[in-house]
């Protein structure tokens, strides 16, 4: 299963970043889309679309949190990750910070895409998640042209 995991939209994104997305099984936001109208490329491309709520969205019906399983490993999404690894997770997925990350702690891999919009210290990006008997198998991050 290939994921394409973005976050922090904050409104905009580069013109044809949806169209990257159409080899995606899933989308995954991990929050701060802001205006929800910016999901709507996203969700024309027919793929199920998973979005958790950030500490800049007033849309109340997205979660604070996602978990789901996918190819029998467990996904924790969220914007703001918790300060200590939850169990039975076999990842994190969370935004917010606006840096990428892939770091393992206390058996739990920790992920972050990036930001689309507005990175810090990187080019914007976002990322590919493979999942295969239960296991993230590959996590690659992929720069935007600015």
């Amino acid at each position: 299963m290939r994921i394409a995991v973005i976050s922090d939209t904050h409104d905009r994104y580069p013109e044809g970043f949806p169209a990257r997305l159409q080899a995606a099984d899933e989308i995954w936001h991990l929050g701060d889309v802001c205006d929800p109208s910016v999901l709507g490329e996203f969700a024309a491309l027919g793929r199920p679309l998973t979005v958790v709520r950030g500490n800049c969205d007033d849309h109340f019906g997205w979660p604070e949190e996602a978990d789901l399983e996918r190819g029998g490993a467990r996904f924790l999404l969220t914007h703001i990750p918790p300060p200590r690894a939850p169990s039975g997770f076999t990842a994190v997925l969370h935004g917010h910070t606006h840096v990428p990350r892939d770091e393992t702690r206390a058996g739990v891999r920790w992920l972050n895409p990036g930001c689309v919009s507005r990175p810090r210290g990187a080019d914007p990006s976002f990322a590919w998640l493979t999942v295969e008997a239960g296991k993230v198998t590959s996590w690659i991050i992929v720069p935007l042209s600015p």
